[in-house]
């Protein structure tokens, strides 16, 4: 089954290039892919598999290949959502809705995992146990599609779950993983302060919200150098500070808005106490009244040390790799971590650094680009997963 496979997989290559481009050139924002999930439901018409759709809290899309010999069941799963951003790139198939751009790779994880699945559909029969394919949306914007899917008991029973992550930091051909905590979680918080406002001459009667907010913003940075071990991981940002007003003018009321990041449930816990007692301080110390909305966005994404083993030992033995290593922890959010809290998970990385770049574009970049080898990798690395674990 592996060679017949890979087999089918490279001669579909241009297939896999072809359905990227065209994800590329009409993408949907998250909770809004109507468009791209009936293209994904039309891909699977005529085959013998089972389709359900709408699952979850959007465009969700499960797809279910019972093979013909007993075995465990596992999932693959891809995103299909883009990005509210401007494209930049002079690719010719880019972006035809302005505003909204593939710049994370999701286009091709779908193209990869439509041709995947199709050839394991073919070879259903030699294939011991189920594959469900899972086609998620709304990965970008929380609550994410992730945590919903879990939530509608779709995946119960599951034995383990795979995904991959398109990354241009390294070349096509060279494969990332990473064991235990492999991505940051996140909570996204905003905060309101709301102060008197006055003349800038009489600053006796009145109450500056700017000063207040600024102090929290200080004080919130403490809680990494002073609160927090040294050998944890773990970010407070503010990227929005909302207090425009007049220059003479004290300013009654300021808006913030940031986010937390962290790699453990742990550190999430003390994080989230030092901020809710600093602006218990802060508005004791100004006498301003705060507003805190604080979520939790996605949690941090654990790999099970097993599987994750497996993976390696079964990626180390493709001679269509270069180089299979471990990559450091990442401190981007994936909602692929609400599958790993319930199944035994592995999500790893595929390089598909642009040819001749030295330094290629980041993800969520409107430049963003990638090699089109990398998909070919990505479908042959997961591939090679499913029958290494097949096998098993």
């Amino acid at each position: 089954m592996r060679n017949q496979l890979m087999e089918m997989l490279e001669s579909r290559k241009e297939e896999m290039i072809q359905i990227r481009r065209y994800l590329h050139e009409n993408p949907e924002l998250s909770f809004k892919e109507e468009k791209t999930a009936q293209y994904i439901a039309d891909f699977y018409k005529g085959k013998d598999v089972e389709v359900q759709t709408d699952v979850g809290n959007g465009y969700g899309i499960i797809v279910t290949i019972k093979g013909g010999k007993p075995g465990k069941t596992i999932g693959l799963r891809a995103d299909f959502d883009a990005l509210p951003i401007v494209e930049e790139t002079d690719v010719p198939f880019r972006s035809k809705n302005t505003g909204v751009m593939h710049a994370c790779g999701h286009d091709g994880h779908t193209a990869y995992l439509l041709v995947l699945a199709d050839c394991l559909i073919q070879l259903k029969s030699e294939i011991a146990g189920t594959i469900k394919i899972i086609h998620q949306h709304a990965e970008e914007v929380p609550p994410g599609g992730a945590k919903s899917i879990v939530d509608s008991g779709v995946l119960d029973d599951l034995d383990a779950i795979f995904g991959i992550h398109l990354f241009p930091t390294n070349p096509a051909g060279d494969v990332g993983y990473r064991s235990g905590y492999a991505m940051a979680g996140r909570t996204y918080f905003k905060l309101n302060l709301q102060g008197v406002g006055g003349h800038g001459s009489s600053p006796h009667m009145a109450n500056d919200a700017i000063v207040a907010a600024s102090h929290f913003v200080t004080a919130a940075q403490t809680i990494i150098s002073r609160r927090l071990d040294p050998f944890e991981m773990g970010v407070v940002t503010i990227g929005s500070f909302d207090g425009k007003g007049s220059f003479n003018v004290i300013k009654d009321n300021v808006e913030l808005e940031g986010d937390v990041r962290y790699m453990t449930e742990e550190t999430r816990q003390l994080i989230d106490k030092e901020i809710h007692r600093i602006v218990k301080g802060i508005e004791a110390e100004f006498d301003v009244n705060c507003e805190l909305t604080y979520t939790k966005d996605y949690p941090p994404l654990y790999n099970d040390p097993k599987i994750t083993a497996a993976v390696k030992t079964s990626l180390e033995s493709m001679d269509d790799l270069d180089n299979v290593a471990e990559f450091p922890m990442f401190s981007g959010s994936e909602d692929f971590s609400y599958y790993a809290e319930k199944i035994p998970a592995c999500f790893f990385y595929i390089g598909c650094k642009p040819k001749g770049v030295n330094k290629a574009y980041f993800n969520h970049h409107p430049k963003f680009d990638i090699d089109e080898d990398a998909l070919l990798i990505a479908a042959k690395s997961v591939g090679q997963v499913v029958c290494s674990y097949s096998e098993q």
